[in-house]
């Protein structure tokens, strides 16, 4: 990787200068992942590695590899993460100013029945739709609760985990003994 800098109108790069530049400012390290020591490279080669040790050594990268991969979805996916609960949060504080506001609007529809009924009558029949409203609201999150299942399939699963450790050589449909 070939890093460069104008730094005194002097092109440094920072393969020559891992600390910088020559009064050691400028350029940062550049943060790598190591695959493997140096000196079991050079041994490796000097030995004529075997197919076991050339295994091993892939192994190895592989495995820094995977573990460098996982690292940056978890990274990419904390920054995704704050992004979604902050959005959350903005809508959850527009729903608060709109059920506030609400109550302007009943209060707004109350004064516009009044034009034609006396103010109680008008102010009774907005307080009955609001609360035939809370009841339909409540009717459907009922309903909705009421759909909920227990999660079967994991219950399943974790019993026939627990009866496999509990009993290691045993056949999985054959009865346990307590």
């Amino acid at each position: 990787m070939l890093i460069e800098s104008w730094h005194d109108g002097a092109v440094t790069r920072a393969q020559d200068n891992a600390g910088g530049d020559r009064d050691g400012a400028g350029l940062p390290r550049v943060p790598s992942i190591p695959l493997s020591d140096e000196k079991t490279v050079a041994a490796a080669e000097a030995a004529d590695a075997s197919i076991g040790s050339l295994v091993k050594e892939a192994t190895t990268h592989l495995s820094t590899l995977v573990r460098a991969e996982v690292e940056l979805a978890r990274t990419e996916m904390a920054k995704e993460v704050k992004k979604g609960l902050t959005g959350g949060l903005f809508f959850m504080i527009a729903l608060v100013v709109i059920l506030y506001s609400s109550f302007f609007f009943f209060f707004f529809l109350g004064e516009l029945l009044s034009n034609w009924l006396p103010r109680w009558a008008a102010f009774g029949i907005v307080f009955l739709l609001m609360l035939l409203f809370a009841a339909f609201c409540g009717f459907l999150g009922y309903r909705k609760v009421k759909k909920i299942q227990a999660p079967e399939r994991t219950i399943s699963s974790m019993k026939d985990t627990a009866a496999a450790l509990r009993h290691p050589g045993a056949e999985h449909d054959a009865p346990v003994a307590p």
